[in-house]
Parts: structure tokens; C-alpha cells; sequence
């Protein structure tokens, strides 16, 4: 089921962020100070009970979340699913939720992610000629519209 996300969801919320995003992110930035210095689960719990950004996350609950999304507006900002449960059809589920109930036109991937940018592109988002820095990196994002 996808609901949105409660208080009691932050832990939980957290935690997949921070571990997805080593996983992910720590090959292509290769920034271990950021990876296990600043991304913390208790810092991104108190950073995300913030009302003004919890009130615009989903969660993919099935007993367990097991997957997030963060919208904005037009914007994707967040898609994760956790590593234990990916390729379950969890992050498919989310985004189409979001494209059949939210005015989701697009969304910003990191270019080297490229498994991301197919999984985006699955669901009917195409890569467009913009490209922006990731803030104090050296590495691209890609918008991708639908």
C-alpha cells in the first residue's frame, strides 16, 4: 500500500535513505566523509520531520516500508527503495502512483547513475538536454521529463 508518510515512518524513512544512498552514491562520488560522517539516520530523521517535507513524502508499506518517494510540486525529488527489496516492483509502484495522482512532470537523476536513468525512462520519462552540477560535487545531474 502507499500512503503518506507519519512521524512514526522517520526512522524507517532514514534508514533507507542513508543506505541506499551509500550504496549508490559512494561509487560515483567516492566522498567517505560525506557517506559516513555527515549521512547519518538520526540526522536525516530530524532533518525530514521537518512537516514542510514530510507532508510531501509516500511510502511503500506492505507491513514494512520498504520504499519512498518525496514530492514537490511538478518535481520527483526522491525515489528509494530499499536494497533488500528492490526489483520487487516497489519503485515501479511508487512512480506510477505519483504520475496517476500528482502533476509529476519531472525529475533530476545523477548522469552516472545509469541504472537509475533506465528505471526513469521504463516509466516514461525521457532525458532532456538540461544538465546542473550536484552542489559542491564535480559530477552532473540530468533532468528527466515525462
Amino acid at each position: 500500500m502507499i500512503r503518506k508518510a507519519t512521524a512514526e515512518d522517520l526512522s524507517r524513512i532514514a534508514e533507507i535513505l542513508v543506505f541506499v544512498k551509500r550504496i549508490n552514491y559512494r561509487p560515483i562520488f567516492k566522498n567517505d566523509s560525506y557517506s559516513f560522517g555527515e549521512l547519518q539516520v538520526l540526522r536525516v530523521a530530524e532533518k525530514y520531520k521537518n512537516p514542510g517535507i514530510l507532508d510531501r513524502i509516500l511510502v511503500y508499506d506492505d507491513g514494512i516500508v520498504k520504499g519512498m518517494m518525496h514530492i514537490e510540486g511538478s518535481e520527483i525529488l526522491e525515489l528509494y527503495v530499499d536494497h533488500f527489496f528492490q526489483n520487487q516492483g516497489i519503485g515501479a509502484a511508487l512512480i506510477e502512483y505519483a504520475k496517476d495522482n500528482f502533476p509529476v512532470k519531472f525529475l533530476w537523476a545523477i548522469e552516472k547513475n545509469t541504472d537509475a536513468i533506465r528505471f526513469y525512462e521504463a516509466h516514461g520519462f525521457h532525458r532532456t538536454e538540461m544538465k546542473k552540477l550536484e552542489e559542491g560535487t564535480t559530477e552532473y545531474l540530468v533532468k528527466m521529463e515525462r
